[in-house]
């Protein structure tokens, strides 16, 4: 005897480029990856095969691209509750989650100036936006995926533990680097989403300055000052690997190594994570 539980279907990695071409230039280009899941009363088509209230996965990616026609794409927050309110319309669906992730272009420098329509894709950092809307309402959460940063003085780590298999030496001294991903709630009935470039310039600021003891020790500052930029963020999530860069051994080669050179290594890597709340009262 077998009983389903629980199941979820949908459609992901919809692609979806928008080029924004107001009468006279600059273009703006807008460019997403969208997840769409969809729970509820559909029990029928796994057990019995009757497909009747099924919505075919084809037809949420021809959703997407139809209702992005219809909206400027300004924030993929509100863009994903758009998509989040005509899903769980639909019959049958009692859950409706929505995944975007924005890739970011920045404009082509040229002659000193922003080209109107040249773009460079620099590097990997993303924008995510995750809304999973039921009867009750809607959660929102932002975030952003791959944002690299370094800084090479103000990091130290020392004063932890020690036991017989312990090889690493204290420093007060070191690079300290790592590929920021961060996710942050809204309180409920938050439509502006314009506190974005904010939370992600206090997170960048905080970790460029901040004297770090540990990267547990940055993290909670970085969370900190991410939730004062931002007063509807009621809570954020950080992860930080630890991307290790170890000082080489010149002494091999009659050299010195006054902390210049270093081997950056992929695995196995150092992984702090944590939430951190807005208090209350």
């Amino acid at each position: 005897m077998t009983s389903l539980v629980w199941n979820r279907y949908g459609k992901s990695r919809v692609r979806l480029v928008k080029v924004r071409r107001p009468p006279a230039e600059p273009h703006e280009i807008v460019d997403l990856t969208i997840d769409v899941q969809l729970e509820g009363d559909f029990d029928v088509v796994y057990v019995d095969g009757d497909n009747s209230p099924c919505l075919a996965t084809d037809t949420m990616k021809n959703t997407v691209y139809a209702i992005a026609r219809q909206d400027r794409l300004e924030h993929i927050e509100a863009f994903a509750v758009r998509l989040a309110d005509h899903f769980i319309a639909r019959p049958a669906v009692s859950r409706a989650r929505i995944s975007a992730s924005e890739h970011r272009w920045d404009r082509v420098r040229a002659g000193g100036r922003p080209h109107p329509h040249a773009f460079v894709q620099a590097g990997g950092e993303q924008w995510t936006a995750v809304v999973t809307r039921d009867a009750h309402g809607s959660e929102i959460a932002s975030g952003l995926s791959n944002l690299s940063v370094l800084k090479t003085i103000d990091s130290a780590f020392a004063g932890f533990p020690r036991d017989r298999y312990t090889t690493l030496p204290e420093t007060e001294d070191r690079i300290l680097a790592t590929s920021v991903t961060a996710s942050w709630k809204y309180r409920a009935g938050t439509s502006d989403f314009t506190a974005r470039d904010r939370i992600r310039g206090a997170l960048v600021e905080t970790f460029a300055t901040h004297l770090s003891r540990s990267i547990q020790h940055t993290l909670y500052a970085m969370a900190q000052a991410a939730l004062a930029s931002c007063e509807d963020a009621t809570e954020i999530t950080l992860s930080l690997p630890n991307r290790h860069h170890l000082l080489v051994d010149l002494t091999p080669f009659g050299l010195d190594n006054p902390n210049e050179i270093f081997v950056a290594t992929d695995q196995p890597f150092g992984l702090i994570e944590a939430t951190v709340t807005r208090s209350l009262g």
